[in-house]
């Protein structure tokens, strides 16, 4: 007589376990929508998606596995989403060249705010390989290897991408600012203020 097979459970998270991630959602709210926009370059559409992220979540919240970071977690549920629906979908948009993108762009109304305009249109027309790394690595905080998780790459690769969407975007800049010199060699992706700032 063959023995039947033993199925494994995943062990219930404790109930301050659950408490803790679930607190964790409310700070990671505001993380979790610039990064959705960075994927869907649409406000009402990352809203929603940052719903249907947080009720997978919940609704899986006893895979999480206590002692690890909370908000790749939700990232990489995020993008798995995202890519998923695309597929369902099925009707990508390309914008290569960016036009779709400076359309969306309004034209800053003060002198002042001309810098960050021209930051804005630049981080819109980037592709959305490099738009996504910057927004986890230079806005999320996320390290290169919880970027290369949530990204499912080597962590080479990411910081491949960050170098070239870090350099696409200054040849961007240089040509709003009509060539005036950045540091071709910073290491530093832009910043998580001026990053959060675009959306």
């Amino acid at each position: 007589m063959s023995a039947e097979p033993v199925s494994v459970a995943a062990r219930p998270m404790p109930a301050q376990g659950v408490a803790d991630v679930r607190a964790g959602f409310v700070e990671a709210v505001p993380h979790l929508r610039l990064f959705a926009r960075s994927l869907t370059r649409n406000f009402v559409e990352a809203d929603d998606l940052v719903q249907e992220t947080m009720l997978k979540a919940l609704a899986n919240i006893d895979r999480f596995e206590p002692g690890t970071r909370l908000r790749p977690w939700l990232f990489t549920i995020m993008r798995n989403t995202f890519y998923s629906d695309l597929r369902k979908r099925r009707r990508e948009v390309q914008d290569v060249d960016g036009e779709h993108a400076a359309r969306l762009v309004q034209a800053p109304r003060q002198d002042s705010s001309v810098d960050f305009e021209d930051f804005k249109q630049a981080f819109a027309q980037l592709h959305s390989d490099h738009r996504e790394v910057l927004t986890l690595i230079g806005a999320s905080g996320c390290s290169y290897e919880e970027a290369a998780n949530i990204c499912g790459c080597a962590v080479g690769t990411i910081k491949s991408r960050v170098n070239r969407a870090r350099r696409r975007l200054e040849e961007i800049m240089n040509g709003a600012a009509g060539g005036a010199g950045a540091d071709a060699d910073q290491e530093t992706p832009p910043s998580q203020d001026a990053i959060a700032g675009a959306w």
